[in-house]
Order: C-alpha cells, then sequence, then structure tokens
C-alpha cells in the first residue's frame, strides 16, 4: 500500500472512481477532473492498493475561508501559495469503504498541509459525514452556501 500524488496517466482511473462514489449532479465530470490534474496534481492524494487505485483525495489552495461551489468546476481558481488546502472529494471505491483507507489519505492531506505552511484544511460534506470529518478535528460551521448538486451541505474547516 502506498500514498502518491497524481499524474496524467490517472485520469480515467480517477474520472471511474468519482463517478462510482459521487451523484450524477455532485461528481466531477471528465474533463473537470482532467483540467484539476493539469492545474493542481500535487493536490491529488491516491492511494495504491497492490497497484490499484482505492481512494483519492483532491482540493485546490485558496486564500477564501470556506468553498464556493465556482470553485469545483474552476480550477485555475487554484492558488498554490494559498492559505487553506479545500478538499474537494474523499473518494474511496465501495468494495474498499470502512476499512480505514479514507482516514489514511486524510492523514496525509493534514500532515502535507501543515508541512506546506497552510492554516488548514476546508470541506463541505452531508450531515451524515459530519462525525467521520469531526474525528480529524474538523469543526462544524454550520449549513453551507453551497447548493452544489442541489444537495444540503456543511462548512467544515481544520485549523492548525
Amino acid at each position: 500500500m502506498k500514498i502518491r500524488t497524481a499524474m496524467a496517466g490517472d485520469l480515467k482511473e480517477l474520472a471511474r472512481i468519482e463517478a462510482r462514489c459521487f451523484p450524477e449532479a455532485e461528481a466531477a465530470s471528465a474533463e473537470e477532473m482532467r483540467r484539476r490534474l493539469e492545474v493542481y496534481p500535487d493536490h491529488f492524494w491516491i492511494l495504491e492498493k497492490k497497484g490499484k487505485i482505492v481512494t483519492f483525495i483532491n482540493g485546490m489552495v485558496t486564500n477564501e475561508r470556506t468553498i464556493r461551489d465556482e470553485m469545483f468546476c474552476r480550477a485555475e481558481l487554484h492558488e498554490e501559495g494559498g492559505e487553506w488546502q479545500a478538499i474537494f472529494g474523499v473518494n474511496t471505491l465501495p468494495e474498499y469503504q470502512g476499512q480505514g483507507y479514507a482516514s489514511l489519505v486524510m492523514r496525509q492531506v493534514i500532515a502535507d498541509a501543515k508541512v506546506q505552511g497552510r492554516k488548514g484544511c476546508i470541506l463541505t460534506c452531508k450531515e451524515e459525514l459530519l462525525p467521520f470529518y469531526e474525528r480529524f478535528g474538523y469543526r462544524n460551521e454550520g449549513v453551507s452556501q453551497s447548493v452544489h448538486g442541489g444537495a444540503v451541505w456543511y462548512d467544515m474547516s481544520l485549523i492548525f
């Protein structure tokens, strides 16, 4: 098992996993995923098991304190020197869920964001996932302005 950053050749598999993990209205399209990989490949954390991608987390860096819907589809908003590591998706193939893989990758994202001098990490999640993120120290900031995919989201922040 290893955690690494993304390469262009990962696009097809990452798009496939994204489509399995999120409803169509919420999942990044293959084109959006391609653009993210072009702009910020080092902000994709991939866990491979026996050479197979089973989990990945991705998101841009920003100086904004919360995630705006526009960020999901406009990779050029990425600010490499920004203060906050945004997390757009925590994706684990269904057959690998519940085995701690997403937690391993989340710990790596947090560690890397600290080393990079970020103020913290931000994300949005659905209500049922609040306890998962709270285990890492994220705080629920309340209902988000985000209406991405027509869902109700909560802003979460982890301040270092």
